[in-house]
């Protein structure tokens, strides 16, 4: 039976999922088509983010030319992945997505851990985010507006601003996210454009998609650094109650998500690669860092693309922010309606129907956040080496580590849902494709803790290199401990984990 699209005699709220509880314990659902839901999800990739810092600093600190090769071998893992996800994804609808998904396969209790891990990781994702938005936005008004602006002034303004817009219709948000996407993906495209028709020294070189630049130790790092770029795929199922057909819609838009981002990156990546020739592509991005992107530009497109190219780099990550944003709302919305949070985390707000607490939730952690790493940071202006750069590279690889690790968790439980439904046969080739995803998954997961103090940039012997992973591994363990309290203190509340609006249709049959 799929769950929160059922619709039984008791409130409703024009075409809402009906629960026993009210209407203000329900999304609104018949919010988002293919094409919201798909533009809500994409936003979180971050697409010029992507291409003007997380490729020339795969290119820099990892030496692999084959980068391009990686995010074509990752989009089949990824493919893979979503195959049982998205099958998955068919008989449940719920905010919680991961950690439903993985309650309805491996239990509760493992729900519950899981849970908390997504609500961790999002998190840091999200507010890792305003340390780089901060420093962008203080550059560009220095170098404009001849104004210098401390980094924190901008991010909490972000906070302000995204933590309103997280009120509103969740239509509105994807008209503003799509709007900002379409932007940032054009003058992508423009620019692989002007990469091909003008390339370097070497031509159209298909070089960095030859498997021979796949090697040395930095391959397993560079792994970890461009599945980061995917984040936001997996996001679809997130927002199942607020779509008019979940079975449908998500499935597609996670499919047409992966396999954009996929094409996309590799496509973009390979242009870095022609554009500067890959036998230059590491000394350049080496030497022009997180400018690699504008410097190329500059010399093909001139100065006033490259100057709005700058502009649209920051509206990405307001995107960004702004996506992620909703997605922590959801899981704690999702997380109070089943008794894992305090019971307002469940509720909705007035008109909008989005998750208000859970929303309010989100802004506190990250003013929070953004001051106390403001507090802490007695660097001068231009100067983003710490705390700034520290909140954008902690926040985005603890948050990445833990969207790995759910992703990998949640490839089993879709193996244990159906064998245990007696559907092993005729979902034989899914569960076959979720176990080689899992197991890929874990892989990268392993590299990403044996590599974690590259990723953040410390020396191997920091404590930064255990502590910081360390922090998804007590998300589970709390999440753990919380599941195992409440299967033996109220086992009512544990059946509900991962039930979402049927655990509601359950409370009602069973007050008859």
């Amino acid at each position: 039976m799929t769950t929160g699209s059922s619709r039984t005699s008791g409130p409703k709220s024009d075409g809402g999922i009906s629960t026993f509880k009210g209407q203000e314990r329900a999304l609104r659902a018949d919010r988002l088509g293919t094409g919201g839901l798909l533009l809500s999800v994409l936003a979180a990739t971050a697409p010029l983010m992507v291409v003007a810092g997380v490729m020339p600093t795969t290119f820099a600190v990892m030496g692999i030319v084959g980068q391009p090769l990686l995010f074509v071998l990752l989009g089949v893992v990824l493919i893979l992945f979503s195959i049982g996800y998205a099958e998955m994804s068919r008989h449940v609808h719920n905010a919680g997505a991961f950690y439903a998904y993985i309650s309805r396969g491996l239990g509760g209790t493992a729900g519950a851990s899981a849970a908390m891990v997504a609500l961790v990781a999002y998190n840091a994702l999200q507010v890792g985010i305003y340390g780089i938005f901060g420093f962008e936005v203080s550059g560009l008004l220095a170098t404009y507006a001849d104004l210098e602006v401390a980094w924190w002034i901008p991010a909490l303004l972000a906070v302000l601003a995204v933590g309103t817009l997280g009120w509103l219709k969740i239509d509105v948000n994807a008209r503003v996210l799509g709007v900002l996407l379409l932007i940032e993906v054009v003058l992508v495209v423009v620019f692989d454009i002007a990469a091909v028709t003008d390339p370097g020294a070497q031509g159209l070189s298909l070089h960095a998609f030859d498997p021979d630049t796949l090697t040395g130790a930095g391959v397993g790092t560079a792994l970890c650094f461009c599945i980061a770029a995917f984040l936001g795929f997996e996001q679809a199922p997130v927002y199942a109650e607020e779509t008019s057909r979940p079975h449908v819609l998500v499935p597609r838009v996670m499919f047409l998500a992966v396999g954009g981002v996929a094409v996309f990156f590799a496509l973009s990546s390979w242009a870095l690669t022609v554009a500067t020739g890959p036998d230059q592509i590491v000394g350049t991005a080496r030497e022009q860092s997180a400018g690699l992107l504008f410097f190329l530009t500059e010399s093909r497109l001139g100065g006033t693309f490259t100057d709005v190219l700058h502009i649209l780099f920051v509206t990405g990550m307001f995107a960004a922010l702004l996506s992620f944003h909703n997605v922590v709302a959801r899981y704690a919305f999702a997380m109070g309606r089943e008794g894992l949070l305090p019971a307002a985390f469940g509720r909705t707000s007035g008109s909008s129907g989005a998750p208000g607490t859970g929303s309010l939730l989100q802004t506190a952690v990250s003013a929070v956040v953004v001051v106390g790493f403001a507090i802490a940071d007695d660097k001068p202006d231009g100067d983003p080496t710490q705390p700034v750069l520290h909140l954008f590279t902690w926040g985005g690889n603890i948050g990445a580590l833990g969207v790995i690790v759910l992703m990998a968790a949640a490839s089993f439980s879709v193996v244990a849902f159906f064998v245990r439904r007696g559907a092993a046969g005729a979902q034989g080739v899914r569960l076959a494709t979720s176990t080689v995803a899992g197991v890929a998954l874990l892989v990268i997961a392993g590299y990403t803790v044996k590599d974690f103090d590259v990723l953040v940039g410390a020396g191997p012997d920091s404590s930064l290199s255990w502590v910081l992973p360390g922090i998804i591994g007590l998300a589970a363990i709390a999440g753990l401990a919380q599941g195992l309290l409440l299967r033996s203190r109220a086992p009512e509340r544990h059946a509900r984990i991962g039930q979402g609006n049927e655990a509601f249709q359950l409370d009602k049959a069973a007050s008859s």
